[in-house]
């Protein structure tokens, strides 16, 4: 589990979210919504292109803000549903919990710096590994560190 500290700067949360834009205009992805958070869970930047579906923003917020929310990617916590179904109640109570801010689908990725928390960014409009591919290159782009 990973706990938020640091500060990330409106540039590098601009920075990440242009970049994981680009990776997806390069890969011919479906229209996406990229939110930024800080290690505190408040919105830095989001973007949505031209095209994405309605709710494509606040699912990848959502995104985001799990990782802080709950200490894990949105892959980690994926799996754990996954792999142990006696977790679906607890989810549910997460869900309930967290105002619906939980997304268990890969895309929400923590952003560190030297190794500290310093945000999440949460990609959604493509395929799960797709929109986690474009959270990973918008964060290298940055010049910053991700880990799942």
């Amino acid at each position: 589990m990973l706990l938020p500290t640091g500060t990330l700067e409106l540039s590098e949360a601009t920075a990440i979210v242009n970049a994981a834009l680009a990776h997806a205009r390069s890969e011919n992805m479906s229209p996406l919504a990229v939110a930024v958070v800080d290690a505190t869970g408040t919105v830095r930047c989001l973007q949505s292109e031209d095209g994405a579906a309605l709710m494509r923003p606040d699912i990848a917020y959502a995104k985001a803000w799990g990782c802080v929310g709950l200490g894990m990617s949105t892959r980690k916590f994926f799996d754990a549903v996954q792999q142990v179904p006696q977790l679906v109640p607890a989810f549910h109570s997460f869900m309930g919990i967290s105002q619906n801010r939980l997304v268990p689908s890969p895309g929400g990725v923590f952003i560190l710096r030297d190794d500290a928390v310093i945000g999440a960014v949460g990609v959604s409009g493509d395929h799960p590994d797709r929109d986690e591919a474009c959270a990973f290159a918008g964060i290298k782009a940055a010049g910053l560190e991700s880990r799942v």
